[in-house]
């Protein structure tokens, strides 16, 4: 098994600012995005639509359109039967990815910078900003998608919110599927 450490969320270069800690607990923010995509940061359940705004400063609304990948929480949007966690990857991070042999059974751990927050009537950083672990996702299937993911979407109802599960992409478009539970070894864990 391989494990594969991935940086995802805001930082300084994707969203301007680290994602938020809030009573302790990591919040990755999706990053902006001007690729296709179904979800504005205002479609997120939750405080991610107030969050962004008031942690950028105003630069990000709840009516900007957002990178929701990997897509690893249930709660996020509402979901399709069968739904499953997936993360897209493109160009080079794609190429490395499968210049390494990462397949089916191998593990994304998912890090960023955050920084602890509170709420007094609009969200404000508190604290050192730092990085955490927030995530992870065991690769079940590995499904090429191309220039266009929609027919994945044809297949897997459930991709449908899957911003890598669209036209507009580079023919090095791939998603990396979850599987239902984690296995290390032998044993199996929920």
């Amino acid at each position: 098994m391989k494990i594969i450490f991935s940086r995802k969320g805001f930082d300084s270069a994707a969203g301007g600012c680290p994602s938020p800690i809030i009573d302790g607990q990591p919040v990755s923010l999706p990053i902006p995005s001007t690729m296709p995509t179904p979800t504005r940061f205002g479609d997120v359940n939750g405080p991610c639509g107030r969050l962004v705004v008031d942690l950028t400063r105003g630069r990000l609304t709840p009516n900007d359109w957002c990178h929701l990948d990997p897509d690893i929480n249930l709660a996020s949007l509402p979901r399709q039967p069968g739904w499953r966690g997936a993360l897209g990857q493109t160009r080079a991070a794609q190429g490395h990815l499968a210049n390494q042999g990462v397949q089916p059974g191998d593990l994304f751990v998912f890090w960023g910078l955050y920084q602890p927050v509170e709420h007094d009537g609009r969200w404000r950083y508190v604290g050192r900003p730092e990085h955490r672990v927030w995530g992870w996702l065991q690769i079940a299937e590995i499904i090429q998608l191309g220039v266009d993911g929609s027919h994945a979407v044809a297949e897997r109802p459930w991709l449908e919110n899957h911003p890598h599960a669209r036209a507009g992409w580079c023919g090095q478009n791939v998603l990396y599927v979850a599987s239902e539970e984690l296995t290390l070894g032998s044993r199996a864990l929920s």
